[in-house]
């Protein structure tokens, strides 16, 4: 299951930054610009913290990715998917790796507000 937080991680990153090429409004532009640019750093923290305490990840995942056209959309239901599956993933005595999860989350809240207001 980290294996499949890390892709989630990876993929939305790729895909704001295709919703960030596309967007009309400015101030949506550069709030995708700060979730694609901070989303990368926290999931290779996650990925590297893993890696050092329990091994190697298995990054083989059954999911499908597609891409998601509207940012709030693409930011809210990952952090929805974080919250749901965050202790599936990583187990909760991993206060370090938790931490991190934490600022995933606080990202996609950031982004949302900013994507959902800052018009």
């Amino acid at each position: 299951m980290i294996g499949e937080l890390i892709y989630r991680l990876f993929h939305a990153r790729t895909n704001a930054h295709i919703i960030h090429l596309g967007v009309r409004s400015y101030a949506q532009h550069v709030a995708l610009q700060e979730f694609y640019d901070g989303i990368v750093a926290l999931a290779d923290s996650i990925a590297e913290g893993y890696q050092g305490a329990h091994g190697l990840i298995d990054f083989t995942s059954k999911s499908r990715f597609t891409q998601e056209a509207d940012g709030l959309k693409l930011v809210t239901e990952l952090k929805e998917w974080v919250e749901q599956n965050r202790y599936e993933a990583i187990d909760a005595e991993d206060t370090h790796l938790q931490n991190v999860v934490d600022e995933v989350v606080q990202l996609c809240a950031t982004s949302a507000y900013k994507l959902r207001f800052l018009k």
